[in-house]
């Protein structure tokens, strides 16, 4: 995890895990080392090996996208959360019109400008994660990404 009292901002809010890539170079690698024993000594064995190398990475891949899965819903919840607090009521009803990815982006935004914000997303002058993020100017980390 990173540093919580380095600043976030948006030049350096992607990470990436670094367990997860290591495993992963290792494990294609190992395909690839599998793959070259079954095409120069084809056996069931090398075929069985890459088999398995193969199911290795996929699973790796699997537990990294259903980690974020769970991220990204509870990224939802908390933003709708959020905006229902920050929202008057009348406004509530226009929350469900948020895409998922553009909840993902508004949440570095600071209490103060999401309002302004999510009207820019709500109107279509926002539409991408790049575009919301570009527009934040109080970055509100969150060092407790998956």
């Amino acid at each position: 995890m990173s540093d919580p009292r380095r600043p976030q901002s948006l030049a350096n809010h992607r990470r990436i895990p670094r367990v997860f890539a290591a495993f992963t170079l290792v494990l294609l690698a190992e395909v690839v080392h599998r793959l070259w024993v079954l095409v120069t000594v084809p056996s069931a064995g090398a075929a069985w090996g890459l088999v398995v190398a193969v199911a290795i990475l996929f699973a790796l891949f699997n537990g990294r996208l259903s980690a974020v899965r769970v991220q990204d819903r509870l990224i939802r919840l908390e933003m709708r959360r959020r905006l229902q607090h920050l929202l008057g009521k009348e406004r509530h009803d226009d929350i469900g019109r948020i895409e998922l990815p553009q909840l993902v982006a508004l949440r570095f935004a600071s209490d103060a400008e999401l309002p302004g914000l999510v009207e820019d997303v709500l109107t279509g002058k926002l539409t991408t994660q790049p575009e919301i993020k570009q527009r934040i100017a109080d970055w509100q980390a969150d060092w407790l990404r998956v």
